[in-house]
């Protein structure tokens, strides 16, 4: 026979309901700035509405899914929650991107064990000042408390985008032919892929946060948040006809360049034509990486590349550098060797 006991509530199990509803007031100004006049409703709907209108004659819907990784726990680490938004943001428009389409709106998954209302208002910001850069709306999200499921100070973050491009317009790389060239734009780090590696790196050198690389410090480094490539390279699209185009993310330089050319082709690229920025250089030497696993896990200093024909790379790198986005010409399509379809040097 059961005896009374207090009676239980959801606070008491550990879900605060009036401080989801906190949150909710404090990002709607947020999350208003990203508004897009498609925007059918704001925030509390069960559903989120967005209108495409006439903007597109045969447009194709372009989604993308993705997360940050464990670059979240050096952001638990550090108490360092503002920027993280953006690396998701980016993670999913950049891909979407690559077939030339426009993100429009963006949805958001926010998951933790007890739900700090500072930190996850940050977060939130992070992700609406996200969506600004790429020009997307926050159109929706959700804000999951989940008692026992996390460690305290942790959460888990997930994030959605649909974009849209005309049909007669999307970049698929059918067109790409051996000597194209291959444009690498400039990452602003190792964005938000490798980290679980960095992190092995950081334990084995005893967490230096304050070295100093170049006039940057270790943490701040690590923790810049990904380039949004979105708005300069849709300025570009309307000046010149990209054929193929690459977010570079797990895989590195190594395997999503090819990931967009047809076989039977292949690339080869040539380290040389940049400067790899001081951050892959402590990782390489502090961690012994083979040069090989570093371009197979790292970015190495390129976030995002373009392919185009031979006598369009010219202009394209005139363009990049108006938009304040620095890139050289890094490699060309060929046809495949006996010994692969991808040659670094």
């Amino acid at each position: 026979m059961s005896t009374p006991s207090e009676p239980l509530s959801y606070r008491a199990a550990g879900v605060d309901i009036d401080a989801g509803n906190e949150v909710v007031e404090r990002i709607k100004p947020l999350v208003r700035r990203t508004f897009r006049s498609e925007v059918m409703a704001g925030l509390g709907g069960f559903g989120a509405l967005f209108e495409l209108g006439g903007r597109y004659r045969e447009p194709v819907l372009v989604s993308g899914t993705d997360g940050v990784g464990t670059k979240l726990k050096l952001a638990q680490t550090l108490a360092r929650h503002a920027t993280i938004g953006i690396d998701l943001v980016g993670m999913c428009v950049n891909d979407v991107l690559v077939q030339g389409a426009e993100p429009l709106f963006f949805l958001d998954y926010f998951a933790t064990g007890k739900l700090d209302v500072d930190t996850t208002v940050a977060v939130v910001g992070g992700i609406a000042r996200g969506c600004e850069l790429a020009g997307c709306a926050l159109i929706g999200g959700e804000t999951a408390e989940m008692p026992d499921m996390y460690p305290p100070g942790e959460y888990d973050l997930a994030g959605f985008t649909v974009g849209a491009v005309e049909k007669s317009a999307l970049i698929d790389g059918s067109q790409i032919e051996a000597g194209d060239v291959i444009v690498g734009i400039a990452s602003s780090g190792a964005h938000s892929n490798g980290y679980s590696l960095i992190r092995k790196i950081l334990a084995r050198t005893g967490h230096p946060w304050q070295l100093d690389l170049a006039g940057v410090p270790l943490a701040d480094a690590l923790l810049a948040p990904t380039t949004i490539y979105v708005k300069p390279i849709l300025t570009l699209l309307k000046q010149l006809p990209v054929r193929g185009m690459a977010h570079i993310t797990g895989g590195g330089l190594r395997e999503n360049i090819i990931r967009v050319v047809p076989e039977p082709l292949g690339i080869a690229l040539d380290t040389s034509a940049w400067k790899r920025p001081p951050l892959f250089d402590w990782l390489q030497r502090e961690g012994n990486v083979a040069e090989a696993e570093m371009l197979r896990t790292f970015n190495c200093g390129i976030g995002y590349a373009l392919i185009l024909r031979r006598d369009q790379a010219g202009h394209a790198l005139d363009v990049l550098e108006g938009l304040g986005l620095a890139a050289w010409t890094i490699g060309v399509v060929e046809a495949a060797r006996d010994d692969g379809r991808v040659h670094i040097s």
